[in-house]
């Protein structure tokens, strides 16, 4: 059993994602991002039905994402200028390392596909938390790209969709802490109605 309380704690109050556009070499080697992934798939999953999956992205995959990116915002958008195109497909080259995340459901199984939904979540969270343990900064971002069909269909079979990208790297510079909720705006005791 793992009893390092203070470092988990730690951990999880440091988590923090930062924008793929910030993020420098060097990224994960092949060892420490098959560690992160291995930490990513250990999460909830009722039935076993590991309704997720990951596709990683090599470098010299990245120009043929681009193309990709750029013709489905292209058919999506067919008035775009070129500034747009180029903005919609930037996202390709960022980050040291880059992974799809997809969401697998098993529509035939008896459990809900909302459990499954909630199970692709928790994998994609899990990816986030291991990528700072082991000392690199992550982002978890969807977009218009999640959402199109075309790119959908060029990482997923039929039935699946894209959970979102996760980008990996070092931090070009200290992370600013955004804004969190306030403790009592969102965590309550239960007080059941009375009749």
């Amino acid at each position: 059993m793992f009893n390092d309380t203070t470092s988990t704690l730690r951990l999880l109050a440091t988590r923090r994602s930062g924008k793929p556009r910030d993020m420098i070499a060097p990224g994960p080697n092949d060892a420490q991002l098959r560690a992160i992934l291995c930490a990513a798939i250990r999460v909830p999953d009722h039935g076993k039905l590991a309704p997720w999956r990951f596709v990683t992205i090599a470098a010299d995959q990245r120009p043929v994402l681009a193309m990709l990116l750029e013709r489905a915002f292209v058919a999506a958008n067919p008035q775009a200028s070129r500034i747009a195109i180029d903005a919609a497909c930037a996202f390709a080259f960022e980050a040291p390392c880059l992974i799809v995340a997809l969401s697998c459901p098993r529509p035939d199984a008896k459990i809900p596909l909302w459990e499954q939904e909630l199970s692709a979540g928790a994998a994609c969270m899990n990816l986030l938390i291991a990528a700072h343990a082991h000392g690199f900064v992550a982002s978890w971002i969807t977009g218009w790209a999640t959402y199109n069909e075309a790119v959908g269909a060029a990482f997923g079979q039929p039935g699946e969709r894209i959970a979102g990208f996760i980008y990996v790297g070092s931090p070009s510079r200290p992370l600013e802490e955004r804004p969190r909720p306030a403790y009592d705006e969102v965590i309550s005791s239960w007080t059941p109605a009375q009749k």
